[in-house]
């Protein structure tokens, strides 16, 4: 079962903030999660109920799963220190 990938708009503008090859990585990470939203690395965030975040490095990675539909949502991108603020 494969799930669809969305990305909010801001996702774009915090990728392109990021160097080459942590944006290369990051974005393989991402594509990782349209076979297995669940990753045993994925940790569910606290206070939320449907927000999951991945780590890579220093950055992260903020998406919602929508199990219904099918669609991952990448919510945010951004190093630990600002991902968290305004979420």
């Amino acid at each position: 079962m494969t799930y669809n990938l969305e990305y909010k708009s801001s996702v774009k503008k915090e990728l392109r903030k990021l160097n080459k090859d942590d944006r290369s990585s990051v974005i393989n990470k991402i594509k990782l999660l349209a076979s297995n939203p669940r990753p045993s690395y994925s940790t569910k965030l606290k206070g939320s109920r449907d927000l999951f975040r991945i780590r890579h490095g220093d950055y992260r990675i903020i998406y919602q799963i929508q199990k219904d539909v099918l669609i991952i949502i990448i919510v945010k991108v951004g190093h630990r220190r600002e991902i968290y603020k305004n979420l």
